[in-house]
């Protein structure tokens, strides 16, 4: 699409990152309009019409994405359904931007990438929002500059505050576990910050320090993973459901000549503030806080690329070699052994 009319937008799902995605679309992206919604939740398509003014609401997916006055849809619904809709909605002629992972299942993954390369025109893009962050986006320029030498090691983690109502662990059923659901943005961006290697082997383990609940899904609060990709580059990933302070995502990349630390200590602002209590800064409450930038340039982006303007730098390809490095790292964690990474 290379005309200036705006990119019209259909969404799926209204939830806590859907809202967001909406918001953004309808108030904050000069070349998108936000024109249908669809949510089987009723309360939901009322907000969307009230509050953001969309101009048509639905339960029916199929209707939304059959819908000649729509170029695109955004899918922000559970993760069971991400490859089924993205390719409903490829078949149906529409960009899609579809939440991360693109599927549990590389199999599924892959019949993505099959159906998108037979529409070369549409534009296909998964949510890994972190390349869109500032910090991270510099980081990458500086190894490619050649900041700090070669990159070999990532550390790198993603962890939420408490929630003590334990919302996750009803949700680990079908999340497909907490390095599916969390670790995946680590393993996309260790992949991106050592130049796309593939990975040969993980090991993994973890515990349940809070919820016992998530014993019943084999699923832990609390995992640490490694992984061996080609050519010697190494990473490893922390996450965590238990903090007790508030969201800390944090990266570390390691070269030959230096090392870049992006997330440090999860401030909120710069102020430090002393007193009899000891010294200390606010921290961020979740991710929506620490990545609100990232969603609207996420978001940006793919608007852009829809319209011809840009190209996108993030593939479907990367979206399935993060699924296949966290699908062998839950092995890992249930069989207790080293797993190979299983490639085509």
């Amino acid at each position: 699409m290379t005309s200036r009319a705006p990119l019209r937008i259909g969404i799926a799902g209204l939830g806590r990152l859907g809202w967001r995605h909406a918001e953004n679309i309808a108030y904050s992206i000069r070349d998108a309009r936000l024109v249908c919604a669809c949510s089987p939740v009723r309360t939901e398509l009322e907000a969307a019409s009230s509050r953001l003014g969309v101009e048509r609401t639905t339960t029916s997916f199929e209707e939304m994405i059959q819908s000649p006055d729509i170029d695109a849809v955004v899918l922000v619904t559970p993760t069971s359904l991400h490859a089924e809709q993205t390719i409903a909605a490829l078949e149906a002629g529409k960009h899609v931007f579809v939440e991360k992972p693109l599927a549990l299942d590389v199999a599924d993954c892959e019949r993505v990438q099959a159906v998108a390369a037979r529409h070369p025109g549409l534009v296909a893009m998964v949510g890994f929002v972190r390349r869109f962050d500032p910090s991270y986006r510099e980081a990458h320029d500086r190894l490619q500059r050649g900041a700090i030498g070669k990159p070999f090691f990532v550390r790198s983690q993603t962890c939420d505050l408490n929630d003590p109502s334990g919302f996750f662990v009803q949700y680990a059923a079908h999340s497909g576990g907490l390095f599916m659901d969390c670790s995946v943005h680590d393993i996309d961006l260790a992949r991106w910050m050592l130049g796309n290697p593939r990975a040969e082997r993980v090991y993994a383990t973890g515990t349940i320090a809070m919820h016992p609940g998530l014993a019943k899904h084999q699923d832990v609060d609390n995992g640490f993973a490694l992984v061996d990709f080609e050519g010697g580059g190494r990473a490893a990933f922390y996450a965590s459901r238990t903090f007790a302070h508030g969201h800390e995502t944090q990266t570390e990349v390691i070269g030959t000549a230096g090392k870049l630390l992006v997330g440090h200590g999860a401030a909120r602002d710069r102020l430090v503030t002393s007193d009899a209590q000891g010294t200390h800064h606010a921290s961020v409450a979740d991710f929506f806080e620490r990545f609100e930038n990232a969603f609207l340039q996420e978001m940006t982006a793919f608007v852009s690329a829809c319209r011809g303007e840009t190209a996108l730098e993030l593939t479907l390809a990367d979206a399935t070699e993060a699924s296949r490095i966290g699908q062998a790292i839950t092995r890992s964690l249930r069989s207790g052994q080293v797993e190979r990474v299983l490639q085509p």
